[in-house]
């Protein structure tokens, strides 16, 4: 896994998207809007849905989960209690699946969020998906640096 699933248009700025928003601009309801109409596109998707269908057999705790998860990023409300990367651990993914699923997080973002607040929402996803697949990665034996070239004697 090396980790190139994030193309430049996509690489924000967190910090500096996240000074531009309001505290009101992200709450509960946005975020459910927003966990729920990503999840739904994910398991219709191609790529994702298969991914999903395997694991998941009752969605509604799931996307609890999930919402609790995005409210703790999101409005640093400790209402996650989990390992995200322990979820993931198991799951036959690679960069394929990241790419899509941030591609897909943000079209939805874009969708229903004013700019600055799908700024934030992609920043943060971004972050996350990088982190997982850092930690994947590394459970994995995967090495992420690039082969060094070889020497000539």
């Amino acid at each position: 896994m090396s980790i190139p699933f994030m193309a430049p248009s996509m690489q924000h700025s967190a910090s500096a998207t996240s000074r531009s928003i309001g505290f009101n601009d992200i709450d509960e309801p946005l975020i459910e809007r927003l966990v729920r109409t990503f999840y739904a596109r994910a398991r219709d998707d191609a790529l994702l849905g298969p991914v999903f269908a395997a694991r998941i057999r009752d969605w509604e705790p799931h996307l609890q989960q999930i919402m609790a998860f995005w409210s703790n990023v999101m409005l640093k409300s400790g209402r996650y209690r989990g390992t995200p990367l322990q979820a993931h651990l198991g799951l036959a993914i690679d960069d394929a699946h990241f790419a899509r699923w941030l591609t897909l997080f943000e079209q939805t973002a874009r969708e229903l969020c004013a700019p600055p607040v799908a700024d934030a929402f992609v920043g943060k996803a971004q972050m996350i998906a990088k982190s997982l697949a850092f930690g994947i990665a590394g459970a994995r034996g995967d090495s992420l640096l690039p082969a060094a070239a070889p020497r000539d004697s």
